[in-house]
């Protein structure tokens, strides 16, 4: 039998990763601290096996947000990245390179969620060719979503 074996990291590369194994429950969370950790209308985390991360370069730095809680992020860029808590860890969605089969399954502080949270893709569609043509120029220092041996720091053309 051969493992599953996932890629992702941070938006400057610093933080990657190597997760081996079978991923668990992935979910979306309200509460205020994950909307903090974010910066958004929630988090989307989903768990990782035990023992089965490998920091592939350096590893998150943390914040205790809470007694039993560690939330890991980039020490660079400030991209969020885990949610550590005495049962395991919990890898943020957006991280991974393939987030394509990672749907949350569950929410869970529900309690906690914004009143308009249900009605963000109601919003209109920005629909402006002008600014996507403008978003074509932009140089990206992002890290691509695939595992590279050095980044390089000047960036690439989009």
């Amino acid at each position: 039998m051969t493992d599953t074996v996932r890629t992702g990291g941070c938006q400057c590369g610093a933080v990657r990763y190597r997760i081996r194994g079978e991923l668990g429950r992935a979910s979306i969370c309200h509460c205020r601290m994950c909307q903090k950790q974010f910066g958004s209308f929630f988090s989307a985390l989903v768990t990782a096996p035990k023992d089965g991360v490998e920091w592939v370069r350096e590893e998150p730095s943390y914040f205790r947000s809470s007694v039993n809680i560690d939330r890991g992020f980039c020490q660079r860029c400030g991209t969020p990245m885990t949610y550590r808590h005495p049962d395991g860890l919990e890898i943020a969605i957006g991280t991974f390179d393939d987030r394509s089969d990672l749907a949350p399954k569950i929410q869970v502080n529900h309690a906690a969620r914004l009143p308009w949270v249900d009605k963000i893709f109601e919003a209109p569609v920005h629909d402006d060719p002008g600014y996507y043509m403008r978003q074509e120029q932009i140089i990206s220092f992002q890290h691509p979503d695939h595992e590279t041996p050095v980044w390089p720091e000047h960036g690439l053309k989009l």
